[in-house]
């Protein structure tokens, strides 16, 4: 069972297809939250303040899925997917046991993917004089023209970020987007903070009834 989900998750079309969601997730809701106040605006059949208050309010929805996305999603599950595996599906592989985080590993994966010359140059700075110095990363690194970029490792980690992209654009932004619209365009002036009911007027409202 664990091979077969080993041969899915190294398979370069799973990262790929989570690479490109991600892309176009992005684009998709930048273009949203342009395009839909932009036609809300243009249309002549709904009054001005009723066109500023929707286009206001589509804009905020679309930037705060993408914020979420962005900022929490796609990073949290891509660090969670690399934890989880590491510490039950994937514990014996032993790519697995030379990183020691999901940042650790996609920072070796971008130098892996630069030419021979380029990585050398990098490796070469300053900042990064230290790293990769276990394992035999640094001079996998230095020294082949096509370093190992361990796929199953990739696979793992771009898996956690598709199941990222479903949740959080299907359930999370949205909630998040529920609670924090409302006092933002009332930081804008374009919406009033609805009035607490009087409990004794809702009585006299119950007796009159």
């Amino acid at each position: 069972m664990i091979g077969a989900i080993s041969n899915v998750l190294s398979n370069s079309t799973l990262a790929n297809i989570a690479q490109n969601t991600a892309t176009s997730v992005s684009i998709e809701t930048t273009l949203k939250s342009i395009g839909r106040p932009g036609f809300i605006l243009i249309d002549n059949n709904i009054s001005p303040d009723t066109k500023k208050y929707a286009a206001t309010k589509e804009f905020l929805y679309q930037a705060t899925c993408l914020a979420v996305y962005l900022a929490l999603i796609i990073p949290v599950f891509k660090k969670g997917a690399f934890s989880l595996a590491k510490k039950t599906f994937f514990k014996n592989k032993p790519e697995f046991a030379k990183f020691t985080n999901a940042s650790e590993y996609l920072d070796y994966y971008n130098l892996a993917s630069k030419n021979i010359t380029n990585r050398k140059a990098t490796l070469m700075k300053d900042h990064s004089r230290n790293k990769f110095m276990h394992d035999g990363l640094r001079e996998e690194l230095q020294n082949n023209v096509k370093p190992e970029k361990y796929p199953l490792i990739k696979g793992t980690i771009e898996l956690g970020s598709l199941i990222g992209s479903v949740f959080g654009l299907a359930i999370l932004a949205p909630q998040i987007s529920h609670y924090t619209i409302h006092p933002m365009l009332r930081m804008l002036g374009m919406e009033k903070k609805e009035e607490p009911k009087n409990p004794a007027d809702t009585h006299r409202i119950d007796n009159k009834v």
